[in-house]
């Protein structure tokens, strides 16, 4: 059990949170949510004490272990990837190396005999023997091969860095798990493996995540930071959500009748209050009216940008051909002879682990990058909007938010290209701040504004997930959902590309291409139908 007692934390004058009182208990899971700059990996550095509180305290059940999700990848890059991930729990780890330096005595005296039986016996009672092999399950689970396991995490790629920091956090089993944007970098398969684990944990787990599909799965309970509080409410995210529309509805529809009830006293004192034979029930009234009290209603901090892809151009029947499109990199193969056609309802989810192969296809369409051979054609009633992975370059400049944006319009109207700015939460000052100095959030908000101005009838998405808040996500799931033109896009999140895809292509290891039209869910059923008749098969074979 973990628990905030009081918790009051105050950056400057403004207080991030103030008198929190919440308990985390074990068996459970609970989503930490809120809007951007509520204080979520705020609250989390709290509990796991990375971060002083002001005042009040945190408990912890005496003798409980407390792992977290460490944010700095380069930490450590001097340690192989397995003892990286034995070094979360950090007793252990101690014992291991103590014991290796024991052991690799010239000179082994008695002494260190006494202290080696001491450790050994610890290590045992932590299940140590059993350290490398947990470790070992814990990376394959998350696709970190076995060639990988004794290399240097520093010559493994960001990626795969957090994996490792992921099965650091998780390994040893331990009491309370806290865990701060786990299912950022990972792979589908890696966010799925991740959730069973989770849902399968018995002890206490304290997530942060965007992810919705995430949250209902594996949480219990949802903790909402609203104007410094934490609200908690049984439940998993979909849960939360109808309950609290519905608490804030019922609060209104209260009010209303009060509101009525009001007006209609008012009403009777105004026309009664100076007649004598009406004086003592007005006088009553005025009473029961001075007794009503409405409910106030606060609304919430969350704010929801409002995208709607609007095409310029309805599209045509010939929308793109690809054949037989062929690029290594590197010495790889990451398409290997792909060739498909899409139609002018296409919705098309790009899914699996290869990363690399979804990026440079897209950049191939765009016209960024050259396949090694094969070809591909744009009808000539298309016109595409992009979104890169990486937008670095796109931001490397002076120029203001407003003069940004500006520069892809066609129309030049200071009033008209504002206000895509303040549909994507950019209001008054916003608009002359330095696109150099966004965070990611901002940046994302900004590439998607320039995508709307385009007025373009197909829409290319490389992760766009990545960096927005849930609020954020949820408008911009909606706002492809409503899109009436033609749809390519790589995402992790799996509500995401359920509602959104109408059609599924995944680019295999080799750079061979699986292409279905199917929803997201169905065709992960499909295929894990193929691996269990494949596994039928082996045992077959063996048998």
């Amino acid at each position: 059990m973990i628990a905030a007692n009081n918790v009051t934390l105050r950056i400057g004058k403004k207080a991030l949170f103030e008198d929190v009182n919440i308990k985390f208990t074990e068996g459970n899971c609970y989503g930490l949510i809120g809007a951007n700059g509520a204080g979520k990996s705020t609250f989390l550095k709290i509990l796991s004490g990375q971060l002083e509180t002001t005042s009040g305290d945190v408990t912890i059940t005496p003798g409980q272990r407390l792992s977290f999700l460490q944010q700095d990848h380069f930490k450590y890059d001097a340690y192989n990837v397995l003892d990286t991930v034995i070094m979360g729990n950090a007793r252990l780890y101690e014992i291991m190396k103590e014991k290796d330096a024991i052991y690799a005595k010239e000179n082994f005296t008695e002494e260190d005999g006494i202290r080696a039986s001491e450790l050994e016996g610890e290590f045992a009672e932590m299940d140590g023997w059993n350290a490398e092999s947990d470790a070992e399950q814990l990376l394959n689970g998350l696709g970190i091969p076995t060639e990988l396991h004794y290399s240097q995490m520093a010559d493994l790629n960001g990626s795969e860095k957090v994996k490792v920091l992921l099965a650091q956090a998780l390994f040893g089993n331990p009491d309370i798990l806290l865990l701060d944007e786990p299912t950022n970098h990972l792979d589908l398969d890696a966010i799925a493996w991740l959730e069973e684990f989770l849902i399968n944990f018995e002890n206490t787990v304290i997530v942060v995540s965007h992810d919705r599909y995430f949250l209902n799965k594996v949480c219990t309970h949802i903790a909402d930071i609203d104007y410094g509080k934490i609200q908690l409410y049984a439940g998993n995210y979909d849960f939360w959500f109808e309950s609290s529309q519905l608490l804030v509805k019922q609060m209104k529809e209260a009010n209303k009748k009060k509101e009525e009830k009001i007006k209609e006293l008012q009403e009777f004192i105004s026309r009664f209050s100076a007649n004598a034979s009406k004086s003592r029930q007005a006088t009553s009234r005025k009473k029961a009216l001075e007794k009503i009290q409405l409910e106030e209603i606060r609304p919430s901090s969350r704010k929801y940008p409002y995208i709607d892809f609007r095409p310029n151009r309805e599209i045509g029947n010939e929308v793109l051909m690809v054949e037989n499109l062929s690029k290594t990199i590197d010495g790889v193969k990451i398409l290997d002879n792909i060739s498909f056609t899409l139609g002018r309802e296409d919705k098309v989810a790009f899914v699996g682990g290869n990363e690399l192969a979804k990026t440079t296809l897209f950049r191939i369409l765009m016209g960024e990058l050259e396949p090694d051979s094969g070809n591909y054609k744009w009808g000539v009633t298309t016109s595409q909007a992009y979104f890169p992975k990486d937008s670095t370059q796109e931001f490397d400049n002076d120029l203001t938010i407003a003069d940004w944006l500006t520069q892809y319009s066609e129309i030049k109207d200071v009033t008209y290209v504002r206000g895509f700015l303040g549909r994507m939460l950019f209001a008054g000052e916003d608009g002359v701040k330095k696109v150099k100095v966004l965070s990611g959030g901002e940046k994302v908000r900004c590439l998607l504004s320039k995508m709307m101005i385009s007025g373009a009838n197909v829409l290319i998405l490389d992760e766009p997930t990545n960096h927005l808040d849930m609020e954020s996500i949820t408008a911009l799931n909606n706002g492809l959902i409503k899109f009436p033109g033609v749809l390519l896009f790589a995402s992790h999140d799996h509500q995401f590309v359920e509602t959104t895809a109408n059609r599924i292509m995944e680019i295999m290891p080799g750079g061979a291409l699986i292409d279905k039209i199917t929803t997201y869910d169905e065709y992960l059923a499909s295929d894990e139908m193929a691996r269990k008749r494949q596994v039928y098969l082996m045992e077959e074979e063996d048998n």
